[in-house]
């Protein structure tokens, strides 16, 4: 029986891939085991109006956006109710910080200063705001940059060409940022806002620009910090609990199948590492319900060699030769192995699409779980097995301990 070079090479690229991928990427850790905050936000009716039924998706939208500012990874934000949105934040520190960048209405305005505390009527708002950035002064402090679209651009010069000589204020939320003096025309819609900031409040205030209002009045609920030792706690029990499993499938695998349990046993590393380096390059956040599927998609891989090594033996039973067992033992388990799959993918889309959360979460992580265990039980258990029966030389005796066979 040969083992072709290329797919040795293969099955050395499959370990050590996923290993530096890992190495230099480590897994994203949800609220749950990461700590973090979690806010709920309601919004609120305006003057006896009833929210429009679309208002809460437009909240949200804004809200992610707002939060991919603060580079949380894969944050949990869910509608609640008809007026009510869920925010979670792994691995946010500040929790006021977060509270006050997702929570803060944002409306920005542009008035022309009639007075010390007057102000004349809006003359532009913050749906003209391309984009926002940091930048700084001529004395090094932060201030923000703004770019206007094609519209705000036309009237903003239009703005300052009739209105030299007055101050242009720059409102947020009904407060003065800064009121500059308008010196001339400022064509080609780039302006700045200037004032006391700090670059982390400069940069907030940018990100909220960029996100865009709020269309409503929000008003925080409730905030929850997520103790980080909570998470260590949790991860410390989860990992005990996958060690004792892993034990006790190794040995189970190995009293049962010899050394084709052994084989079995690495396929399953080989399975962990690659589950864990895809999960790096996809960025998934692993919560407890993602290790649960994790786990439940590791029984899967078990269960395909057992499937596998059932047919092998079966195919030794019947007499034939040696070396086509193993070909013919792969090829019959592969439609059960694959039935088997199925039926638990389409169960996974159905939790992806309905489900919100750590749902999702589980539905991805034992989706990539299933896709790799079919892989490994296919292609990566069928090179290990090769490798053993051509360096040390088995027969089905020596692979399974069966009895009466050569």
């Amino acid at each position: 029986m040969e083992i072709k070079t290329s797919r040795i090479v293969i099955l050395i690229l499959v370990v050590v891939i996923p290993a530096i991928l890992i190495f230099r990427n480590p897994i994203n850790l949800g609220l749950d085991l990461r700590g973090g905050t979690s806010v709920v936000l309601e919004a609120q009716e305006e003057d006896g109006k009833k929210l429009q039924p679309d208002t809460m998706d437009k909240v949200r939208e804004i809200v992610q956006r707002r939060v991919d500012g603060l580079g949380v990874s894969e944050p949990v934000i869910q509608k609640s109710g008809e007026n009510r949105l869920i925010v979670e934040l792994a691995g946010v520190k500040n929790a006021q910080e977060a509270i006050d960048l997702i929570g803060t209405t944002a409306k920005l305005e542009f008035k022309i200063k009639t007075g010390d505390n007057s102000y004349g009527p809006a003359v532009l708002d913050g749906s003209a705001i391309k984009n926002a950035y940091v930048q700084q002064d001529q004395f090094g402090k932060p201030m923000i940059g703004f770019e206007l679209n094609d519209e705000g651009a036309v009237k903003f010069a239009e703005i300052t060409r009739t209105n030299m000589g007055k101050q242009l204020a720059i409102m947020l939320d009904g407060k003065e940022q800064s009121a500059p003096v308008i010196q001339s025309e400022i064509p080609g819609g780039k302006g700045s806002i200037s004032g006391s900031f700090t670059y982390e409040s400069a940069q907030n205030l940018a990100n909220l620009l960029k996100a865009g209002a709020l269309p409503v009045n929000i008003q925080i609920m409730e905030t929850r910090s997520v103790d980080a030792s909570l998470g260590a706690e949790s991860i410390k029990a989860t990992k005990m609990a996958a060690m004792i499993a892993l034990v006790l499938v190794s040995l189970f695998m190995l009293v049962v199948y010899r050394v084709a349990g052994f084989v079995a046993d690495l396929a399953l590393c080989v399975f962990g590492i690659l589950t864990a380096g895809l999960m790096c390059v996809i960025g998934t956040t692993l919560t407890l319900p993602g290790i649960a599927g994790f786990i439940l998609s590791l029984g899967m891989a078990v269960d395909a060699n057992v499937i596998i090594f059932e047919r092998i033996k079966d195919e030794i039973m019947e007499g034939k030769r040696f070396q086509d067992c193993i070909d013919d033992g792969f090829n019959r388990a592969f439609p059960a192995i694959l039935d088997g799959n199925i039926t638990t993918l389409l169960i996974t889309m159905v939790l992806f699409f309905f489900g919100t959360g750590p749902v999702r979460g589980f539905a991805v992580i034992l989706t990539i779980g299933v896709l790799v265990s079919m892989f490994t039980a296919i292609f990566i258990t069928k090179i290990i097995v090769k490798i053993f029966v051509n360096i040390f030389h088995l027969n089905g005796k020596k692979l399974f301990g069966l009895k009466g066979v050569e």
